[in-house]
């Protein structure tokens, strides 16, 4: 179905609850640290250059992006975590409107969470994880930067990742990934055809 993701098109920002879409459909929301290269990530899944934003000052975008797909589903991109130099006041205020986000969305059906590989399951990335299980919403995480790293040390921290997602009740799963070299590409698509288009897996 890449064919599918390549279709996704910027649909709106949002800055507060007001300004959120309407709940129609089905989305899957991309969170991850500032540098772990989750605008990279979704603009590899949909084979365009600049469909999410890179920043050059990691944690300084705080909207969160909708991206629309064909028969009603969507792509999110959440503001990257753990870098924005801002006013503590400010950094409540966003952190309490993605709260609010990912606590009451009814229509997101899954979280990817894009990590580095050499940096994964970080304070934040932990504190996703357990707001996540807390909902029971489905997680899979994304190891970006998987060129960075030889195969057999890339292959060892996935296992260990893979450990320590065991002790999470929501369905979990985690694969290596470079949004640089297209590595992992399929087999993400593949996780998120599995939320947004079940039918297709039959």
């Amino acid at each position: 179905m890449k064919a599918f993701y390549q279709q996704a098109r910027f649909l709106q920002s949002a800055t507060t609850n007001n300004t959120l879409p309407p709940e129609l459909g089905f989305e899957v929301a991309f969170a991850g640290r500032s540098n772990a290269g989750k605008s990279s990530t979704l603009n590899r899944l949909c084979q365009q250059k600049s469909l999410a934003r890179t920043s050059k000052t990691p944690g300084r975008t705080q909207l969160i992006n909708f991206f629309s797909l064909p028969e009603g589903k969507y792509l999110v991109d959440l503001p990257g975590y753990g870098y924005a130099k801002v006013p503590e006041k400010v950094k409540l205020e966003w952190q309490t409107f993605i709260e609010n986000y990912l606590t009451n969305r009814f229509t997101l059906c899954g979280l990817v969470i894009v990590m580095d590989i050499r940096r994964p399951m970080q304070e934040n990335d932990l504190n996703m994880l357990n707001w996540a299980e807390s909902r029971n919403l489905p997680i899979h995480i994304v190891l970006n930067k998987s060129d960075k790293l030889k195969h057999g040390q890339a292959k060892t921290t996935m296992l260990k990742t893979q450990q320590q997602l065991k002790k999470y009740k929501n369905p979990c799963s985690v694969q290596m990934f470079s949004a640089l070299k297209g590595v992992g590409l399929d087999e993400l698509i593949q996780q998120l055809d599995t939320w947004l288009q079940p039918d297709s897996n039959k």
